[in-house]
């Protein structure tokens, strides 16, 4: 972490310097995010970053979340989470997802036995586990991040959004009107915002106001989820579970701290329109069919913090902001929908609440660029792009994996499937279940494979694997996906070639040369003179020799720059493989020519390039961001 730049600060080095919030002589806000869920908090929290960005973020509730709903985080989230500084504290926190256990009835259906373990995450597929925590406390500690930001953004809370306008003249503002719940009797009182997230939920009146509907067909299936201090002989009630019996179906999610733990008990079949059977399932029901589920073992409430009823139902809107497809291109959107207010589906994947933030996480740098005037307006169309379709394959794999974890197979309804079934399938789905599955296409941000084999462990289009690597100046063993920050910069990670990087015919010096001298250089085009290098690209060169044999004066001086207002060395640019892992090996880097990987702010890789393609990296950049000056 580095936090004296510019110049010696005591305290607390989370807390960073408040910076003057900007204000608008015609009271227009840049960003309105409406929603205080998880969606709403991670583009709060990007935003937040940008002092010369004016936010508001309103909220329905008069009160922060304290309790209930989601509670599984993927190794996906996590990885993101590290961008905010916030990845120790959450793990910390939270409960570590280690094993999965699995329960059926023995030969004579008299009693549930183990029948298998499988690990619940995959060490080969992320440096993090997938955990458990509380949503409210999640949200709690992207507040707190915010709170410390320079711009010190905080939620407003018992704002109810009425409507949505958005006017034919792209010149005017949006305007929503909102109904103060904390002061009755006072009149709706209007926002103008240049651009407006609604991350207001199922119900989301954002969506409405845009005439877009949740699309799909309601399954009928009821589900109940009780999170509980229970006294209870069940033996893996500190494990995750999956209980399957011919009378329905239990999963056990251990919680965090050690003693709650969330049971979700499958309720069966709900008849349309049967509100007197919906009306039956209380509390003291789900309880009582926890107990028959948990039979012989016993299952004994002492008290339960939070439950709810819900229904399987997978409903998805036909696209994510306000331009319809006959517009597309002719005008760039203003108006975004995220997470539940776009897609809504089961809790069985463990996905709606990552997916959610992956939504805003995609969409919050994006603003920041055009609204700092570093890319076009049309930038704003990949948002919809992008994740619709990610939302689209959360909906189809969610249709497929609830009834799994009620025991049935999605491809015959009427045949039930064993508990090493279950486990099989389980195992196969890991890259879903920890959010690694997706992979953007070629596109305006995503550029063609065709050197895909100088990086073969950094696929186009999906997100940047980090491995363990040493810092040069100060040999500290780190993760290389660590120096990412979610502060709407691109990375360009620098694998060298074969040649010592002292030699003349060293590609990496000869790039990083190019990126700092020439006149066709994306640095020098696209940096504005009064900031520092690496304000708008981050470039970090990966050696292939040992710390101990090179110095920070050997480096080209791209990769050892003067920053900052006194003038100060970055020494934290350069890195060589660790003694325990070979990046280069681990992620397929061609050692004789090297490789250039582009990330976005969002943690994708967006390119492969030779070290030596100077004019396709400087074209590939030149698509979505605007030159200086």
């Amino acid at each position: 972490m580095q936090y004296y730049l510019d110049g010696f600060r005591p305290g607390d080095p989370d807390i960073r310097p408040a910076a003057p919030r900007k204000t608008d002589p015609a009271d227009v806000v840049d960003v309105l995010v409406i929603g205080n869920g998880p969606a709403g908090s991670i583009i709060a929290a990007q935003l937040a970053e940008f002092p010369s960005i004016s936010t508001r973020f309103i909220e329905r509730r008069e009160t922060a979340m304290e309790k209930g709903q989601a509670d599984g985080v993927a190794s996906r989230t996590i990885e993101m989470f590290t961008a905010f500084g916030l990845a120790e504290k959450l793990n910390r926190e939270a409960y570590r997802l280690n094993e999965t256990v699995f329960w059926g009835p023995d030969e004579d259906n008299h009693r549930i036995v183990r029948t298998g373990r499988t690990p619940s995450t995959a060490d080969d597929l992320s440096e993090y586990p997938s955990v458990i925590v509380n949503q409210a406390r999640l949200q709690q500690i992207l507040v707190e991040k915010m709170g410390n930001s320079p711009t010190r953004l905080q939620p407003e809370f018992g704002m109810e959004v009425q409507n949505v306008t958005v006017p034919a003249d792209p010149s005017q503002p949006v305007s929503v009107t909102v109904r103060q719940l904390t002061r009755p009797g006072q009149p709706e009182t209007v926002i103008h915002a240049r651009y407006v997230v609604g991350c207001d939920g199922a119900r989301s009146v954002v969506r409405q106001s845009l005439g877009l509907e949740l699309k799909g067909d309601p399954q009928y299936h009821a589900w109940g989820v009780l999170d509980v201090l229970a006294q209870t002989t069940f033996p893996d009630i500190r494990r995750r579970a999956i209980i399957v019996t011919p009378t329905g179906g239990l999963s056990v999610i251990p919680r965090e701290g050690g003693y709650l733990t969330r049971v979700y008990v499958d309720l069966g079949e709900i008849q349309p329109g049967d509100h007197e059977q919906r009306a039956q399932v209380t509390k003291e029901f789900i309880v009582d069919k926890a107990k028959q589920l948990f039979a012989p073992y016993a299952f004994e409430p002492k008290e339960i913090t939070w439950w709810s009823r819900y229904e399987v139902a997978q409903r998805l809107t036909d696209r994510f902001d306000d331009v319809p497809d006959e517009q597309r291109g002719t005008r760039s959107p203003r108006v975004f929908i995220a997470g539940d207010a776009c897609h809504t589906h089961s809790a069985k994947a463990g996905q709606g609440m990552n997916v959610s933030m992956q939504d805003t996480f995609n969409l919050g740098w994006k603003l920041a660029a055009v609204l700092e005037g570093r890319s076009p307006a049309g930038l704003l169309d990949t948002y919809n792009a992008e994740r619709q379709p990610v939302a689209q394959s959360l909906i189809d794999f969610d249709r497929a994996w609830a009834p799994i974890l009620g025991g049935k197979n999605p491809d015959a309804p009427d045949e039930t499937l064993s508990t090493d079934e279950i486990r099989a399938r389980f195992q196969q789905s890991r890259r879903f279940t920890t959010g690694l599955a997706t992979h953007y296409p070629p596109s305006l941000l995503i550029g063609e494979d065709t050197h895909q084999k100088l990086a073969t462990g950094y696929p186009i289009g999906m997100r940047f694997y980090s491995a363990q690597v040493t810092r040069m100046a100060d040999s500290r063993r780190m993760h290389l996906g660590h120096v990412h920050q979610a502060d709407g910069r691109w990375r360009l990670y620098a694998f060298a070639d074969g040649a010592p990087i002292t030699s003349d015919t060293s590609r990496l010096r000869a790039l990083c040369d190019f990126l700092r001298d020439s006149a066709q250089s994306p640095l020098r085009r696209f940096t504005p003179a009064d900031a520092d290098i690496d304000a708008i690209l981050d470039v970090r060169g990966i050696l292939q020799q040992s710390h101990h044999d090179v110095d920070p004066e050997d480096l080209p001086a791209l990769l050892f720059p003067v920053k900052g207002s006194l003038g100060l060395n970055d020494y934290e640019k350069a890195f060589t493989p660790d003694t325990d892992g070979d990046i280069f090996d681990q992620r397929g880097i061609d050692r004789d020519q090297g490789a250039l990987v582009v990330v976005r702010p969002d943690q994708y890789v967006a390119h492969v390039l030779p070290l030596d393609a100077h004019d396709e990296l400087a074209e590939f950049l030149a698509r979505f961001m605007n030159p200086v000056g």
